[in-house]
């Protein structure tokens, strides 16, 4: 499949990043978020970003930004990229809904990164066509794109999204539907042990992260990734673990579920670990 025209659902960073990679590929891309005002703040950041690639010798950033039009519904394409809050209703919600929308041969795919894609699968009358396409931030950048079978996704879905996955410049790793898949499963365990660190009075957060970046060839210490990828995500992403493996270790540090109720959710709040105001 060519997937010419491709519904991105969620215009939030990931789904912002995942439009302009699709887009700057020549793809139509149709941009969807029910949050006033979401689009427009997707579209702004893309142009910000397309500009920096576009002086790096990139695309012309008009060019791609020509290929993105906004869409106030769910509407027909060739495939659905889901990247909307990581939460099961919410998804399930809208895979119902764009499986009553999309034409039968269309693949609805998820960027969830925890979510089970078995049960995605099993809300849509269409379960060999769905799959997990889970990006990583900052999407224009990294190359990976963790590939997800549902028990229901048929090969040739998965080949179909490998293939694409390579067209947009991208790495694809196929993974089995478990909890957090290998990225989270890995991640995440290493961001709580961070965040009991800091709780515990071991080291202050620049120093904790010092170590990671020094000591483990890290670009990016665990606590500074976790304010990037939104703590709120990261508790979130742990509740899955922790109730798909059972397994008391991928309980969320009680630091990470203070700074959530307290609004601290990282780099998109302006606070978090660090101060970004």
């Amino acid at each position: 499949m060519s997937f010419e025209r491709v519904l991105v659902v969620g215009a939030g960073q990931m789904g912002a990043g995942i439009a302009q990679v699709v887009a700057a590929s020549g793809r139509q891309v149709l941009l969807h978020d029910p949050f006033p005002g979401a689009v427009e703040r997707g579209l702004a950041g893309m142009q910000k970003s397309l500009e920096r690639l576009e002086a790096k010798g990139g695309a012309p950033a008009s060019d791609v930004l020509a290929r993105v039009t906004e869409t106030a519904e769910i509407v027909a394409a060739d495939l659905m990229i889901e990247a909307i809050v990581e939460d099961a209703a919410a998804k399930e919600e809208l895979f119902r809904a764009a499986d009553s929308v999309l034409p039968p041969e269309a693949i609805l795919a998820s960027n969830t990164s925890s979510i089970p894609i078995t049960s995605l699968a099993a809300v849509t009358s269409r379960p060999d066509r769905v799959i997990g396409m889970h990006f990583f931030n900052p999407v224009p950048v990294l190359q990976l794109v963790e590939v997800i079978r549902a028990l229901q996704t048929s090969d040739e879905t998965t080949a179909a999204i490998v293939e694409l996955a390579e067209d947009l410049g991208k790495v694809p790793a196929e993974a089995n539907d478990f909890p957090g898949f290998v990225s989270n499963r890995i991640l995440m365990p290493f961001v709580n042990e961070a965040a009991y660190a800091l709780m515990e009075g071991v080291a202050e957060p620049e120093v904790i992260d010092t170590i990671a970046k020094l000591g483990f060839a890290h670009p990016m210490g665990p606590l500074a990734l976790a304010d990037l990828i939104g703590l709120d995500t990261c508790v979130a992403i742990m509740e899955v673990l922790h109730d798909g493996l059972g397994n008391p270790k991928y309980a969320p540090c009680p630091l990470l579920r203070q700074y959530v109720a307290a609004g601290r959710l990282g780099r998109k709040s302006g606070r978090g670990f660090y101060d970004y105001a």
